[in-house]
């Protein structure tokens, strides 16, 4: 749905998605063309929506999701999950590799097919109006330094390192080297092998990889031990904590980073969908167990969904201000919760209400499908509101 302005009134205040910031007294959002123009009403526009108090938090970003072709997942045989994680406030997405897809080759060649593939599928295909950064080359030795500039050149920014068949994960380093060179963004596995073709990453490897994502960090699902978490602040990179891992490790991450002053460091992704599901409220669910269980404030634990993530992925999404993109979610506590806000509700564990999802100005959920009831949902006050969204 393109719409050429919209604007929301009525906010209970909004979330910027950086780290440190709280929440702001503002009560309206108005997006041209795709984009925040002003934290205020600008009069007339095309769609005017009533938040009736809810919090505009930018729209969160997952970045370590397993894509593969169109909006499909083979490891569950499951049509419409990336809308549907829209519906749990996903509006970007990162492929973390397209390892699942069946007969999934490794020679050179296929290897280079499939990236430059997925990310050419996915330019321009947008389910639910997720943006999704897909065409992760997985690392393979049979790759070449010159193999990288030649997939940057063909578009793909991506890359991935735990799955190629290399006699340690460490050797890898070269060919982590030559794809960060060319402009790619790199993440590699780690703890205990999740699939087969995959290895055990421990924490040296991370340190000698260095790459820009310690990816699923608490796990993907195996966690490593933990005398051996503090080495992953040692090593470069994002410390990624995600749904589909252990709890536990993420809370000793989570205190680990606290304690070093390195909570710009974490970021929140699912690494789904995988064994453990399709987890459409997986964003959500992780944002408010990290809140409640590790006592941190739920501005912050958004940020490390947002914000924290747009940095690494080098994106303009995932900070509301004047200028970005309007990508976000408007949050409400849930119906029959004890919370008043949503900030709240997340703090004491209960996942909040969704009453709307924007996507570059352009309203693609009114009161989602997945989240919890909103105590007060948003409502339409003025312009045509498509027949998906009416109830």
């Amino acid at each position: 749905m393109t719409i050429g302005s919209l604007e929301i009134r009525n906010l209970g205040g909004l979330v910027s998605g950086r780290l440190d910031d709280s929440l702001q007294s503002v009560n309206e959002i108005r997006c041209e063309d795709g984009r925040i123009v002003a934290l205020e009403s600008g009069g007339d526009a095309d769609l005017v929506i009533d938040a009736c108090g809810a919090i505009a938090a930018p729209g969160l970003i997952d970045s370590h999701a397993h894509v593969v072709f169109g909006d499909w997942t083979p490891r569950q045989s499951t049509l419409g999950w990336i809308e549907s994680y829209m519906h749990g406030g996903v509006t970007m997405m990162m492929s973390a590799s397209e390892v699942h897809l069946p007969g999934r080759p490794a020679d050179r060649e296929g290897v280079k097919a499939l990236a430059i593939t997925a990310q050419r599928a996915f330019a321009d295909f947008r389910p639910g109006g997720v943006k999704v950064l897909a065409g992760s080359v997985i690392i393979e030795p049979t790759l070449e330094p010159s193999d990288f500039d030649q997939m940057a050149a063909a578009g793909v920014k991506l890359a991935k390192v735990g799955f190629g068949d290399f006699d340690k994960p460490a050797d890898a380093a070269p060919l982590v080297r030559a794809a960060q060179a060319a402009g790619m963004i790199v993440m590699n596995h780690t703890g205990g092998a999740s699939i087969p073709g995959s290895r055990p990453v421990t924490a040296e490897d991370c340190i000698t990889l260095g790459c820009d994502f310690i990816g699923h960090a608490n796990g993907g699902p195996t966690s490593l031990p933990d005398e051996d978490l503090p080495l992953l602040l040692d090593a470069a990179g994002a410390i990624q904590l995600v749904q589909a891992g252990n709890l536990r490790s993420s809370l000793l991450l989570l205190e680990l980073a606290r304690e070093r002053g390195a909570m710009e460091r974490i970021v929140i992704a699912t690494d789904t969908p995988t064994g453990t599901g399709v987890m459409p409220l997986g964003m959500i669910k992780t944002v408010t167990e990290l809140s409640s269980l590790g006592g941190i404030s739920a501005s912050d634990s958004l940020a490390m969904a947002t914000g924290n993530n747009a940095r690494v992925l080098r994106r303009e999404e995932g900070i509301l201000e004047v200028g970005r993109p309007a990508d976000f979610a408007l949050l409400e506590p849930p119906l029959g919760g004890a919370a008043d806000n949503a900030l709240a509700a997340i703090e004491r564990g209960d996942l909040p209400g969704i009453s709307a999802v924007v996507i570059d100005g352009a309203l693609r959920a009114l009161r989602s499908r997945n989240a919890p009831a909103s105590t007060n949902p948003a409502a339409v006050i003025s312009g045509n509101l498509p027949a998906a969204f009416r109830n």
